[in-house]
């Protein structure tokens, strides 16, 4: 299918041209200079002493998992309606994914009032979700970490650039994890990063990312080691460089980009406002009058209920028809057959997610992406109209 309307487009230049041309005429393409000068980048954006680059976002959660001491026996909370990566994480580990709600048809990310509700003497972490780039209620989470004892890891694979009353999402918790696939507000194809302020934290994942060697080749090419110990049980989640250096332009554009996904969003929610059938979930977010705190998003995805998913069905097949793509962001984890029969055996909690049922078979991702603008916000929101 060619899409008229692609859910969401690479923003490539030649800026990134060059980047990789770079790379290939330095004939150093893994985990080189490149990286650590993006990950010194990235840590200022996120507002942490400390970014390890690493493979992809999965990988990056499993780390900050292991970093904040998650193993066999104990539980993790982590929201229920968001990529499996996150939940997959957890069973790396050897730990129980315990599934949490999310807050409400307005408030898509995790609901802190089940987070507490699902604490058990065997709960080790709360892992939170910026959906879409909204921030978490962090206070709400904070409050209830601190009382129990629990590690705070944020999956900010939405949300680079975003901020929590004026604190970038990457250091609102313990560890965070971020992803550059090619669908994310800054694109390398795959690629993640691990950002915290902890010593530890850092020191071990950059051990881990790379069989836990105490020297990296590159440290041997310019004559700094001429060979290692292996320290702990590590892992080849390395980054290349060419996905350091496609990733270090992007960020370079990420507040322009982010400030165009803003405007298109307010697009939408001006050709959609009033329309019968479609609520609009985070109105209002943000503003301290209508939003318990202050804060800022990343617009990373552009989502609708409608009223079930009968409607959402017809909805879909009039925008393709129309050429324009669309997407759910996400089936719960708690749908799938594999998760069903892990929670089966008890290697995963599913309870009490009533408000992710409701809303889930009534959620629709719209094209959302830096190059858009007033005209396809228009042409989406018609075809919405008239296919409802």
């Amino acid at each position: 299918m060619m899409w008229d309307i692609p859910l969401s487009e690479l923003e490539y230049g030649p800026e990134e041209e060059r980047a990789v041309l770079e790379v290939l005429h330095s004939r150093w393409l893994t985990m080189g200079e490149r990286t650590a000068t993006f990950e010194e980048a990235f840590a200022e954006l996120a507002g942490t002493r400390h970014a390890v680059a690493v493979a992809n976002c999965t990988v990056a959660l499993h780390l900050a998992l292991l970093g904040v001491g998650v193993g066999p026996g104990d539980e993790v909370i982590v929201p229920d309606l968001t990529f499996i990566a996150g939940v997959n994480a957890v069973r790396y580990t050897g730990a129980v994914p315990v599934l949490a709600d999310v807050t409400s048809p307005q408030d898509l990310t995790i609901s802190p009032a089940d987070v507490e509700a699902k604490i058990t003497p065997r709960t080790k972490a709360v892992m939170v979700m910026h959906y879409g780039g909204y921030p978490c209620n962090m206070d709400a989470v904070h409050r209830i970490a601190q009382a129990h004892g629990l590690a705070v890891v944020e999956d900010g694979a939405h949300a680079p650039g975003a901020e929590y009353r004026g604190r970038p999402a990457g250091s609102l918790g313990d560890v965070a994890a971020f992803s550059f696939f090619s669908n994310k507000n800054m694109a390398s194809g795959e690629g993640g990063m691990l950002t915290t302020n902890d010593e530890e934290i850092a020191r071990a994942a950059r051990l881990m990312r790379s069989h836990g060697m105490t020297a990296q080749t590159l440290d041997r090419h310019k004559g700094h080691a001429h060979s290692y110990d292996v320290v702990l049980l590590g892992y080849n989640y390395r980054l290349t460089e060419i996905e350091a250096a496609l990733a270090a332009v992007q960020l370079r554009k990420l507040a322009e980009f982010n400030q165009a996904r803003a405007q298109l969003v307010e697009y939408y929610r001006a050709f959609l406002a009033g329309v019968p059938g479609v609520e609009i979930p985070f109105s209002g977010f943000g503003e301290p009058d209508q939003w318990p705190f202050p804060a800022r998003s990343s617009h990373h995805l552009m989502v609708i209920l409608l009223p079930d998913d009968e409607v959402r069905g017809r909805v879909i097949e009039g925008l393709r028809e129309h050429r324009i793509q669309s997407s759910i962001h996400y089936p719960p984890a708690h749908s799938f057959s594999n998760i069903q029969e892990e929670a089966r055996s008890g290697r995963v909690r599913i309870d009490g997610l009533e408000t992710v049922e409701s809303v889930a078979p009534r959620i629709l991702t719209l094209p959302l992406s830096p190059s858009y603008g007033q005209p396809v916000a228009e042409r989406v929101a018609e075809v919405i109209q008239a296919s409802l």
